[in-house]
Order: C-alpha cells, then structure tokens, then sequence
C-alpha cells in the first residue's frame, strides 16, 4: 500500500492530477481506503465508469424483465436506423463496442435527445458490425436513449432504484449539498464551456448536451461508492446468489465473458485483462474493469477475490491520457500482493 500511495503523491507532484481517493477491498469489505489532496469522501465525476455501473446495469435488468433482449435490432428501437450497413446491429454489438459506429461525432454537439438520435442514426458506419471493436461513445449514447424507451423512465430513475440498496454515492446530476464535497474539472477546448471550472457539473460535453443524464458518461461517485457496487459485481460473479437484482451471478458473468469479436478485448460494457491495459501486468486473467476519461477507473478481480478503485480529476490537472494510462499500471502492480 506504501508503494501505491507513493505512486499517487509522484503523480500529484508532477501535475498529472491536483487529487485522488482509493478503495480496494474484497468480497467482505475494503481493505484499503486513502486519499491524496481531498477529504475521503469526496464526489469525482466518473465519465465513463457509467458505461459499465449506470448503462450496463440497467440494461441488465430490462434484460432480466424480459423488456430489451442482447439481440434486439436497432432497426426495431430506432425508426431512422435503416440501411444494408446497419440492419442487422444489435444491443449487444452496442455494449461490445462493435455496431461501426465511430467514437464521436464529426460536428460540435447537438442539442438535444433528438438531434443526437438524427445524427447517430443516419452517419455512415466506420466499418463493418462485429469485425471489430472501436470504443464509441456514440453507440452508449443510444444504448440510453433505448433503455430510458423500455424502461418507461430517465436513466438516472431507473439507476436509483438498482443501486438504492447498495450505496447513496453514486448518482447523475448531485445536488447543491454535494457540490462543497465535488473534485472540480475544467471544461476542454472543444466544449462550448471551454476552459470553466466546472463543480458538480459532468464534463463530457456530449452528456452536458443531454442535462447531465447520458449512456455513455454523467454519473458521479465517491470511492467508497464505486466500492460498494464493485463488491456486489464481486460477489455475484464469484457465486453468491444473494447479490441484489439485476446482479445475479448468470447476468454478471454474461457481461463480464470476454465478446468473440476478432482482437477485442471488450465485453459487455466492461473491458477485459490484457497485461498492456491499465489494469497493470499482474491481474488474474478473469479480471475486468474500466476507465474514465476525467482519471477514474474501476478493475474487479474474481479469482483474486479483490476490487480496485482509483477515482482523479486528471481533467483538472496537467496530465495527458497516457500519464494517467502510466499511473494506473504502476498502482495496480504496486498493490499486486495485497
């Protein structure tokens, strides 16, 4: 744990980040919580650690409600998704990464739900579905546009409710008593707030488009939040038949196995081990995590019995994606004995 902190505090010296909170723990409990720079219990915003706690969990449950299947067409959920390049694109290929779908758009953000949907929709696919796998926030974006359809409610309602029993540190859009508790970050160049210090506000631009409340980016959390729902993902892919619904040990090992798309390491929503990805060179290789573009990341190993979080606001600090990507590897080796 010595050598894990030293890890945060070079970083902080050399402007990657100005702060950082821990929880690692196992299936029991955390075995380790710090922070560098903040309070314990401060609020980070998440970016993209919604794709895998927000989205893919409540996509689990409409799953598990019968109400949306992994096979679902969007063709049949979207009525301006039609082409011979895209009728056959599913949920599934969505939470994998592989509709073609590009990472972002081309032109500045639009405005609402329905000129996003216009957009996304009718641009031309980057490649062929399922021959690859290219990160894309677009297709997430979509993925809850059609949950908050099946699910009759806005996302950050149906989030909620599955998380009301697991934790009160994770939520869209926190409220002015969070906002003294917020880490902030500063608005990037292409956003139409460029350069404002933003507190409590979600900094992807795309999901401040869409009120705070997106797919693919919006949520927020402390440590101990992220913990939380990383020990019951822990515990029902590790068997236990009391996790709380949707994360039945079936559905979580359905989102957490590995796509066969070719050179993929994605699955549903979440990614898997690969010793050149942030999780570092030492997890078991059952492990699966994901990272946040503000500096968060999350990484659940089962056959470790162990959780991982590592919550920044290097969106605020001086730090490039690839200081972070350097700072990630070097913590999760360091705590490689825990």
């Amino acid at each position: 744990m010595t050598e894990a902190r030293q890890v945060l505090a070079r970083a902080m010296e050399r402007g990657v980040f100005p702060a950082a909170t821990v929880d690692v723990g196992n299936s029991a409990g955390p075995l380790w919580n710090d922070a560098v720079g903040v309070p314990i219990d401060t609020l980070f915003d998440l970016a993209s650690l919604t794709k895998p706690i927000a989205t893919a969990s409540i996509v689990m449950r409409l799953v598990d409600k019968r109400l949306v299947s992994l096979d679902d067409l969007l063709s049949g959920r979207f009525d301006e998704s039609r082409g011979s390049d895209r009728d056959a694109v599913s949920v599934r290929d969505l939470l994998e990464h592989s509709s073609g779908l590009s990472a972002r758009l081309i032109d500045p953000a639009p405005s609402g739900r329905r000129e996003f949907e216009h957009d996304i929709c009718g641009m031309p696919l980057e490649y062929q579905p399922r021959t690859r796998a290219i990160y894309s926030d677009l297709g997430f974006i979509l993925l809850g546009f059609l949950a908050e359809d099946a699910g009759h409610a806005p996302l950050d309602k149906q989030f909620a409710t599955i998380v009301a029993g697991i934790t009160t540190d994770l939520m869209f859009t926190p409220g002015h008593q969070w906002r003294a508790r917020t880490a902030p970050t500063t608005a990037s160049a292409e956003d139409f707030r460029r350069g404002e210090t933003l507190t409590g506000v979600v900094h992807d631009n795309y999901a401040a488009a869409l009120g705070g409340i997106a797919g693919h980016a919006g949520l927020f959390g402390t440590a101990s939040g992220v913990a939380a729902f990383a020990r019951a993902v822990l515990r029902a892919v590790r068997g236990d038949q009391k996790s709380p619904d949707p994360l039945s040990p079936a559905l979580v090992r359905m989102f957490t196995t590995k796509s066969r798309v070719p050179g993929s390491s994605r699955a549903l929503a979440w990614d898997t081990m690969l010793p050149t990805s942030s999780c570092g060179t030492r997890m078991s290789p059952s492990a699966f995590g994901h990272v946040g573009y503000t500096g968060t990341s999350l990484w659940i190993d089962p056959d470790r019995d162990r959780y991982f979080v590592l919550l920044t606001n290097r969106a605020r600090g001086e730090g490039s994606l690839e200081d972070m990507r350097t700072v990630r590897r070097a913590f999760h080796d360091a705590l490689a004995n825990l």
